[in-house]
């Protein structure tokens, strides 16, 4: 039984809070309007619960109807719920500057994530001052073994934890570089781990080479990691490496000790 069927099973789930959360996240990139039909199967639901919920969401001004056409879309306010994130996150305010200084120094898109079941979570970023290679948001989600922030953080959690999570990843081949045999991704993990830093090759995105390392809390436990995305057309990965990877590993110590100073008040 894995932890989320425990949480289901407990007297203290609300079902009807969770079934709301999950009609707002059937929205996405490729499904970004929905008449109700559409909504209620992506959502998981039946018709009539998804129209239940639709119209509480579009009471409270969470999702948008358009009465002309009966589509629905996300509102502006559903932004509210990432934003307090984002405003609480001691995390997000440690490492800003020192990320902005990050991103200033070697002109590529800097990135903060953090570790959410198999995936990494962007909670900071700071594009490219040149061309962007591709779009990668606040709030976005990737794939924990193929990303040198999903390594990065890997590398620092006990081997069995780190081999458990692994494991339990679908692993999908993205792009024709993409690592998936658990045996090559371990060892890449004691590289990490020797390094100070991870990184990936073209493993999401073709042509993107990122460099990733964890920022470690005062206990040693992984919070979250710095990633560095720099394009193909601009360095290789033996630059990469060489250049970015001990200004990432530089970074990520200075907002670890930020962040603990920030949590003792010193």
């Amino acid at each position: 039984m894995n932890d989320i069927t425990q949480d289901e099973e407990s007297r203290l789930y609300i079902n009807s809070l969770a079934r709301g959360l999950q009609l707002l996240t059937a929205f996405t990139e490729d499904r970004p309007e929905m008449k109700l039909g559409d909504l209620a199967p992506a959502a998981g639901m039946t018709k009539s619960a998804a129209q239940r919920f639709a119209f509480t969401l579009v009471a409270l001004g969470y999702l948008h109807k358009n009465e002309a056409t009966k589509v629905y879309s996300l509102a502006p306010r559903s932004l509210e719920i990432g934003l307090r994130y984002l405003q609480t996150s001691a995390l997000v305010k440690s490492a800003n500057p020192y990320v902005h200084a990050l991103n200033r120094a070697c002109g590529e898109t800097c990135i903060v994530a953090e570790l959410d079941g198999h995936d990494v979570v962007y909670i900071a970023r700071f594009p490219a001052h040149r061309e962007m290679f591709v779009n990668m948001p606040i709030g976005m989600r990737l794939p924990v073994y193929c990303t040198a922030t999903g390594r990065a953080i890997l590398s620092q959690l006990p081997e069995a934890t780190a081999a458990s999570l692994i494991d339990a990843c679908e692993r999908v081949p993205y792009t024709s570089e993409t690592i998936t045999d658990p045996a090559t991704l371990k060892a890449l993990l004691v590289e990490a781990r020797e390094r100070g830093f991870a990184w990936a090759n073209g493993e999401y995105y073709n042509g993107d080479i990122n460099i990733a390392a964890a920022i470690l809390a005062p206990n040693g436990k992984p919070i979250g990691a710095v990633n560095v995305s720099a394009p193909s057309t601009r360095w290789t990965l033996h630059s990469a490496i060489a250049e970015i990877g001990p200004q990432v590993l530089e970074t990520a110590r200075a907002i670890g000790a930020a962040n603990l100073s920030r949590r003792t008040g010193s």
